[in-house]
């Protein structure tokens, strides 16, 4: 192929060239008259000759084209008459003529000599400016690669990695074994296709990872293919879909062709959901393109034979979206979730990533992975980096415990902003806002216990908060563990109120959050009373993604929609009443607390407990002397 390409580019060349050559020769160079030498000495004599230029092998110059009957032949003179105006070049050859200047003198004709250009300058007058525009049009075209060619619009872009350029095993993945269990069929087959052709067995065609942003899915993929040694192409679903139709087409096809040739190997599809989402989901909007290419992909896939050893496997977080067609047997046939790693989960990423800094002795990995619920590997990733670069920042030897601590904060509430100037009143306003949150959850038994509070500015809008860590991962909560957590929620608005007397707008998110809560309670999770066993609101939250709420009509009658907004109001209203009865109760500890807080700014848990005790036994002293 490549030869091929370098003859074309070749003859490209020379019929270039040539045209150049035709084109100066033909058109740019001036038209002459050629005579022979006898009619130039009879005209010359006749008057009828100017401005004459000598040559060393031509003699040219003007003939006056009039009155040369008699002096020429008649189709000489015929020809000559029919050009326009009375003046015309000719041209003829010089012949050795020694009496030639003589003649022009007598005859008063101007003359001037001339040194004649050799033809291989005139060649390479226009060779050279060729050669360097063709060399300049190769270095442009190879800096913009070769898939940027028209003739290669259609190629693939996967990239591939050999089995030597992963460098990936299941040893770098860690914290969904059960994910790992499942794709270890996929390795073995690859390794020893026999073991499972002997019994009949069939590898699945296609294998999709499903799973939240960060949990691992490409990770895992290129862990398959550096555990199988095979070659691994990659590719998104994006790139596959251009403004060109047909494109994608070709290129799925020319992927699988690829793949065929290098089996056995895997082909990875990142962000399946560009690519293969739901025919007709949409039917306002056309998307022939994408479409087309989703057939070709479905058309390859029943093609290809799996015996070769070619397994295709793909990721997406938006699985609900894709097309049936793509997840029926014979297809992607295995679907494989990753979650969100639970405690144990964490603690092992948070191993893997930690041999790659230097960590201090005291540094307890499972109590950085309980104080960070719902974090995925690539948050417990980033909080391994932000601690090292903590610790170097301050030109530790070694991360600590603290860099941990400081980094978590830091990616959960956002950036310290100890500059930032509040005035003493909104300060106090903060300080009795993250007592109120503390104090609740403290005095709810369903809460999480408080770990820290602080009422230095973090984030954009953040001027305080409590940090609570959970004793264990939940994945269901009950009714009673919700009401405690609605309390929390507004303990800040309600110590607001019991020490100022009134209220500001630091509140806006925890009542936004506490609305939303009782909402989810009454119409998703049926845990009202007066409306029954019935959900009234479909949840429009992908598997993994979040995403708003549609403009759908509602199903429910404008009666239900009132004792819906009259339950949601109830529960808060009961909520803000306890909340209120037990701060109330424990003003003394409200009130230390918050003094606490003005004066250090940051409390942790054993600082908070000291205050709870000392507040209790003033409490204790204040009842025995009313007793």
């Amino acid at each position: 192929m490549e030869n091929k390409q370098q003859t074309f580019s070749f003859w490209y060349l020379i019929v270039t060239l040539v045209i150049l050559l035709a084109t100066e020769h033909f058109l740019f160079a001036p038209h002459a008259e050629n005579l022979s030498y006898s009619e130039f000495k009879v005209l010359l004599k006749a008057g009828k000759i100017s401005d004459l230029t000598l040559g060393e092998r031509e003699i040219s110059g003007q003939l006056q084209t009039t009155g040369l009957e008699g002096l020429l032949s008649e189709e000489k003179v015929q020809a000559l008459e029919k050009l326009k105006g009375e003046a015309h070049r000719f041209l003829t050859t010089r012949v050795e003529d020694p009496a030639l200047v003589e003649e022009l003198e007598r005859a008063q004709v101007r003359y001037a000599g001339k040194n004649e250009t050799p033809w291989v300058t005139t060649l390479l007058s226009w060779i050279l400016p060729a050669l360097i525009f063709f060399g300049l049009w190769t270095f442009f075209i190879k800096r913009m690669g070769t898939a940027s060619g028209v003739m290669e619009i259609g190629k693939s872009k996967a990239k591939v990695y050999m089995e030597k350029e992963t460098k990936v095993t299941f040893e770098d993945v860690a914290g969904i074994d059960e994910a790992k269990g499942e794709l270890m069929e996929v390795v073995e087959f690859l390794r020893n296709p026999e073991k499972y052709r002997r019994l009949g067995g069939k590898i699945p065609k296609g294998v999709l990872i499903v799973g939240a942003p960060g949990t691992g899915k490409t990770l895992l993929a290129k862990a398959v293919a550096g555990e199988a040694k095979v070659p691994f192409f990659t590719i998104s679903g994006s790139e596959f879909v251009e403004m060109f139709v047909g494109v994608g087409a070709a290129r799925v096809r020319d992927l699988f062709a690829q793949a065929q040739e290098k089996a056995p190997c895997i082909i990875f599809i990142d962000e399946l959901d560009a690519l293969g989402k739901a025919r007709g989901i949409s039917p306002m909007i056309s998307h022939e393109e994408r479409e087309q290419t989703l057939n070709q992909l479905l058309v390859e896939m029943d093609g290809f034979d799996t015996a070769k050893g070619v397994i295709i496997m793909a990721a997406t977080n938006r699985p609900e979206i894709l097309d049936p067609a793509l997840l029926r047997p014979g297809r992607f046939d295995r679907h494989v979730a990753l979650d969100r790693p639970d405690l144990n989960g964490r603690e092992k990423i948070l191993q893997v990533h930690a041999k790659q800094i230097t960590l201090a002795p005291q540094v307890d990995l499972r109590a950085i992975a309980a104080k960070v619920p719902g974090f995925v590997g690539a948050d417990l990733a980033n909080l391994t980096n932000e601690a090292a670069l903590l610790a170097a920042r301050k030109g530790k030897e070694s991360v600590e415990m603290s860099d941990f601590d400081e980094a978590i904060e830091r990616i959960v509430a956002g950036l310290e902003k100890k500059n930032r100037v509040m005035n003493p009143k909104e300060k106090e306003t903060v300080a009795y806002h993250e007592a109120g949150h503390a104090l609740a959850a403290e005095f709810r038994p369903y809460a999480d216990r408080v770990s820290k509070i602080s009422i230095i500015p973090r984030g954009i809008a953040a001027l305080g908060y409590t940090q609570q860590q959970p004793t264990e991962d939940r994945y269901l909560l009950k009714k009673a563990e919700l009401l405690d957590r609605l309390d929390v929620l507004l303990g800040g608005r309600v110590a607001e109120e019991i020490r100022f007397g009134d209220v500001s707008t630091g509140a806006q998110d925890d009542l936004q959050r506490a609305t939303d809560l009782a909402r989810h309670m009454v119409t998703r999770f049926g845990m009202s009373e007066r409306l029954g066993l019935a959900a009234f609101e479909r949840s429009n939250e992908g598997a993994f993604l979040y995403q708003p709420a549609a403009s759908e009509g509602r199903e429910y009658s404008e009666r239900t929609a009132q004792a819906i907004d009259e339950e949601i109001a109830r529960f808060l209203e009961e909520a803000h009443m306890r909340v209120k009865e037990t701060l109330t109760a424990q003003r003394g500890t409200l009130e230390a607390l918050a003094a606490l807080l003005l004066e250090k700014e940051v409390i942790d848990r054993p600082a908070l407990e000291q205050a709870l005790k000392i507040g209790a036994g003033e409490k204790e002293s204040a009842e025995a002397k009313v007793a």
